[in-house]
């Protein structure tokens, strides 16, 4: 079960509200210096998408202080126009004007910089006033720092954190709401956001495991910091005011610009295959499925997406009708048909796939999507099975080109899966990307002897 939270939009409209300033400012100072608008608009857009992605311009936290949002804004602002004033020597129809720059710079950054206090103020006071767009927190240990970031959480409305109670071992509190071991089943039936440890009160294995369980259950773990470490994690340090708090860093796939690239990346490569590939190829199939066997040309399932949740997952029928479309398909399965065969031997039957993709529902490379009976069979049994479902999953993914697709025979099939699932997540990059979709289509000519 998902609890809706709308602070995942703030963001995106932060960077759109920035975007529609710069090209309504840079249309109506630069009209009659450009003579083409459009385009030093749309280089405006990449280069202050690049610059903000560099120095995590939008990484605005509900504990960033207001100087560091100057200092971001400032930040931002220069290096933005050296990259404006650079677009004029390289173009033969513009006309160079300091003061129409000064103009717009000025403007630009007067507008973003009060539509960026104006937006963190007001959340401040509404959670104040409302009480909403909160987090909850618990807190692993009873310590002094412990009791003292309790009382920053209760004090500190502004930061729109409910404190929930202590989980330690200590003897009995009235404050303790439970011992360690009630930890996971709490944070699961109270729907809780983010753990905070005091790393003097729990074992290293406790900690090891408290972060597999934050993975797999896509929580949000920080530590209270002290001497012990973290088991080879990248951390970070934020200060709630000058209260130091350690997290793991989050992926690559978890940063906006990425998404937002990665998206870009995802409508543009299924629109090219859908207009030069599927067009045509079709028609062709459509007609071949319907003369082998009676039934739809489209086979749709129901399959667990991003945060688990269900989308209707297209491919061409490959099969004759029947009623176990929950089983997977095995070698020589009766259910294939011919020309089924053939399009699972060379994965055309997932190529209505890029129809989902288009909608935003799947993305090209990403963790493959599993059918629900797999799901409930290895969820729990599985170590960090659920976190390939922190991403969108993708049409062709890492373990599909490591030879881990297909039937799943023994445990070790899916444990394998996993592992190539878990390393892409974490170390994506669009060199991986395209490496993946490169060894997709030569394995798509090759063959691959777990297609069936």
């Amino acid at each position: 079960m998902q609890i809706g939270r709308y602070s995942k939009y703030i963001r995106p409209i932060s960077i759109l509200i920035d975007l529609v300033i710069i090209a309504v400012i840079s249309y109506f100072v630069f009209n009659t210096q450009v003579s083409n608008v459009l385009v030093f608009i749309i280089y405006q857009f990449v280069v202050w998408g690049l610059i903000a992605f560099s120095i995590k311009f939008y990484d605005v936290y509900r504990f960033t202080t207001p100087l560091e949002i100057a200092s971001k804004i400032f930040k931002q602002g220069i290096l933005f126009l050296l990259a404006v004033i650079s677009f004029f020597p390289f173009s033969k129809q513009a006309v160079f004007s300091e003061r129409d720059i000064a103009i717009f710079i000025f403007v630009l950054l007067l507008l973003v910089t009060v539509f960026k206090f104006s937006l963190f103020f007001y959340l401040k006071k509404y959670r104040i006033i409302t009480g909403s767009n909160y987090r909850t927190a618990v807190i692993v240990g009873f310590t002094p720092e412990a009791m003292r970031l309790k009382d920053f959480f209760e004090t500190r409305k502004d930061y729109g954190y409910r404190f929930l109670g202590f989980f330690s071992d200590k003897k009995t509190n009235q404050e303790i709401t439970g011992k360690l071991a009630d930890l996971k089943p709490y944070v699961i039936d109270n729907y809780i956001d983010e753990i905070y440890c005091s790393l003097n009160e729990v074992s290293n294995s406790f900690l090891k495991d408290l972060i597999d369980f934050a993975d797999e259950n896509n929580k949000s773990i920080k530590f209270i910091p002290d001497t012990k470490e973290i088991f080879s994690k990248n951390l970070k340090i934020d200060y709630y005011e000058f209260f130091p708090v350690l997290s793991l860093k989050q992926t690559m796939l978890n940063e906006p610009a990425i998404k937002l690239f990665k998206r870009s990346f995802d409508v543009v490569f299924a629109i090219s295959v859908i207009v030069f590939l599927l067009s045509w190829l079709y028609p062709l199939l459509a007609i071949l499925i319907k003369l082998e066997s009676k039934g739809p040309v489209f086979f749709k399932q129901g399959r667990p997406g991003i945060d688990e949740n269900e989308f209707v997952c297209y491919k061409f029928r490959s099969m004759k009708m029947n009623k176990t479309p929950e089983t997977v398909a095995s070698k020589d399965d009766p259910r294939v048909t011919v020309i089924g065969r053939f399009m699972r031997k060379t994965s055309v039957d997932e190529l209505p796939q890029f129809y989902n993709v288009l909608m935003g529902e799947m993305s090209v490379v990403g963790p493959r999507p599993h059918l629900w009976s797999q799901n409930k069979e290895y969820g729990n049994s599985v170590k960090k099975y659920m976190i390939r479902h922190c991403v969108k999953p993708g049409i062709t993914g890492l373990a599909q080109v490591s030879g881990f697709r297909g039937e799943i025979t023994i445990e070790r099939d899916m444990i394998n899966r996993i592992k190539f699932d878990i390393f892409y997540i974490e170390n994506w990059s669009l060199f991986l990307d395209l490496k993946i979709i490169s060894q997709t289509v030569i394995n798509i000519f090759k063959g691959d002897k777990k297609a069936y």
